[in-house]
């Protein structure tokens, strides 16, 4: 455990610690108290998850990580309902997989504290798309906080809990990359008392939300939810500084707050900035102050002008004089994260600030791409490999999933065709099968297979689909950052868990065929897909091998590779049909870099030469001649 994972658990109030947000957000769910918490790994939001995998039994908090959002959603329901202290975190597009369960939870409501928190993504770091989430909260109609920064995001998270238990809602707790994964020092406070277990009060009439109750506890949520307004309007997470006379007034939330507050600080703006950090329900009469006393207010926010659009509708319907710019008048892009050079140039096209002279903008610096790619050792490669052996001169079609096997869509991969969201893969194929007469190939990892791949495979079976079902099983959640899930024999404290067989499922759901592969040996993983190719139905095939990563110590032991230079015929096969990141060329001559060499030895099956051998063997050779 890293040690600033041990300062969490300590009970030192006025301590001041210097940690990642996202281990702040634990800190300040530990200072609320928290009992029970639930995740599927998503970035931005993976490190909490990792924090609390790491700290969670020590801290007497249980934890999970549940086969996918939705069913994270639902537990941490039925705790809070019990009288539990509960957090439930997720990316933002994983609030959509768990949006049936929320959107009623904020009907029926909670009795312990609820926070969820949902770190979105500007500009699509890691993700499909870039929505924003502060509408959620909108749609579901229930209180939402947005952090600026680390200290920030273990206060709001503490006070969220209060927030929470005191009107019995569930509370919003929304981040952006930015903000998640940004380090500063955290000023602690003092750890919450735990309730460890709750007890469940049967009220039918709340929680069995039919018709007919779900009618009475909407109402019941619009009475709180005015109630809650009355605290945004007041709360110290809403605040103003500045010159109060000014012209210009400035309105910030999440990460878009710093860079104002930077720029004001050097002198570059004169104004009053008002920050909102209680952005749901909208602080009306403290925005409506604040538009009285400037000419023009300028609203400064990442991804959809959600507050830009609250107050000018304020304005429009209290005839206030004040013009109002952001993103509707063009000032600032709806699209990307922010950074310093964006904000300014939008308070330039508003305001008609000067650019500072000379200097040199971040995308205009002359720097090389990196494209991602799969690391070295990957099984996927060797799979991939495989597979396109197989299918050559077939007319396929490569439905992808979620995951770092979504790589395979570079050269000379190229097998990603078609992509929407965790477990579409084997959905859309369904679809192919039946409007084409092409083959569709669909591919998923084994963390996607549990979170959702399992219900597009008996809809697969049950429609009588012909298509591949490609399971890359590489034993671990990979992408996110290696967490456990259900088919690794470990829970999400770390202890011995009930290993879940992905052949067996598929079994189970009536798939025509199931073979294993191990993707390292390509011969057998190529027979096996055309056996595949050949088959009918929904065939199976499941390559599996532990993600190099995860195994790198036992790859390493076996030995790198290297290039024997007199078998080499610089035919180039192994840079165009494999590609694996240790190869390099100089000149007409292939290298391998056996810093980066993960030793698969998968290179040695694909050089038509055989010159891709063991570094020890071509070491003896050199021995040997001398």
């Amino acid at each position: 455990m890293k040690d600033s994972l041990k300062e969490i658990l300590k009970d030192e109030p006025g301590k001041k610690v210097f940690m990642l947000a996202n281990e702040a957000i634990v800190r300040g769910a530990l200072e609320a108290g928290l009992d029970f918490a639930t995740t599927y790994p998503g970035t931005p939001s993976s490190e909490i998850g990792n924090t609390l995998f790491e700290i969670g039994k020590e801290a007497g908090v249980y934890f999970e990580f549940s086969t996918n959002e939705k069913v994270a959603m639902e537990t941490a329901g039925a705790a809070a309902a019990s009288g539990l202290r509960t957090l439930t975190f997720m990316k933002h597009v994983g609030l959509n997989v768990a949006s049936d369960a929320f959107m009623t939870l904020a009907h029926s409501g909670v009795r312990g504290g609820l926070v969820i928190v949902s770190a979105d993504d500007p500009s699509c770091h890691s993700s499909q798309n870039e929505q924003d989430n502060r509408y959620y909260a909108q749609l579901a109609n229930i209180p939402m906080l947005e952090p600026a920064d680390p200290n920030e995001a273990k206060e709001m998270t503490r006070l969220a809990f209060d927030i929470s238990e005191r009107y019995e809602l569930p509370v919003l707790v929304r981040t952006t990359t930015r903000v998640n994964h940004v380090s500063g020092p955290v000023e602690f406070g003092p750890l919450g008392p735990r309730r460890k277990k709750g007890h469940f009060d049967k009220d039918p009439s709340r929680f069995v939300v039919m018709p007919a109750n779900a009618r009475r506890r909407h109402i019941h949520l619009l009475g709180v939810m005015e109630k809650v307004r009355a605290e945004a309007e007041s709360s110290p997470l809403n605040h103003a500084a500045g010159d109060r006379g000014a012209e210009v007034g400035i309105m910030a939330s999440g990460v878009a707050y710093n860079y104002i507050k930077d720029l004001a600080d050097a002198g570059y703006l004169e104004c009053e900035i008002l920050r909102l950090g209680f952005t749901h329900p909208f602080p009306t009469g403290l925005v409506k102050e604040f538009l009285a006393r400037h000419r023009i207010v300028v609203v400064v926010e990442e991804l959809e002008p959600y507050l830009e659009k609250e107050t000018m509708s304020l304005a429009q319907r209290e005839g206030m004089d004040v013009e109002i710019r952001g993103k509707t008048t063009a000032d600032f892009p709806f699209h990307f994260e922010y950074d310093p050079d964006v904000v300014k140039n939008g308070l330039h096209k508003a305001l008609g600030i000067p650019l500072e002279e000379g200097g040199v903008r971040a995308e205009e610096l002359p720097m090389p791409t990196r494209p991602p790619t799969l690391c070295p050792g990957c099984p996927h490669r060797a799979t991939y490999y495989a597979l396109k052996k197989a299918v050559r001169g077939k007319d396929v079609i490569y439905s992808t999933d979620i995951g770092c096997y979504t790589l395979g869509i570079q050269p000379p991969h190229e097998t990603a065709d078609f992509l929407l969201c965790m477990g579409s893969s084997i959905g859309a194929a369904g679809g192919f099968s039946k409007a084409t007469d092409q083959l569709p190939i669909a591919i998923l990892g084994d963390s996607t297979f549990f979170h959702a791949g399992i219900s597009g495979l008996i809809n697969a079976v049950y429609n009588q689909d012909d298509l591949i079902y490609l399971i890359l099983d590489n034993r671990t959640t990979a992408m996110t950052g290696q967490q456990p899930n259900p088919g690794m024999g470990i829970d999400g404290r770390g202890e011995e868990a009930p290993m879940i067989s992905i052949e067996e499922i598929c079994r189970a759901c009536g798939a025509s065929s199931v073979e294993t592969v191990d993707p390292y040996d390509t011969k057998a993983a190529e027979e096996a897909f055309k056996r595949a190719v050949d088959g009918e139905g929904v065939r199976v095939v499941v390559a599996k091998r532990a993600c190099a990563l995860l195994d790198a110590k036992n790859l390493k032991k076996q030995g790198v590779y290297t290039v024997d230079q007199d078998k080499c015929r610089h035919c180039f096969v192994c840079i165009n049909t494999f590609a694996c990141p240790a190869f390099y060329t100089e000149g007409k001559n292939v290298y391998i870099d056996p810093v980066l060499c993960a030793g698969c030895h998968v290179c040695g099956q694909v050089c038509p030469f055989g010159a891709m051998v063991p570094l020890s063997e071509v070491e003896k050779k050199k021995e040997g001649g001398e």
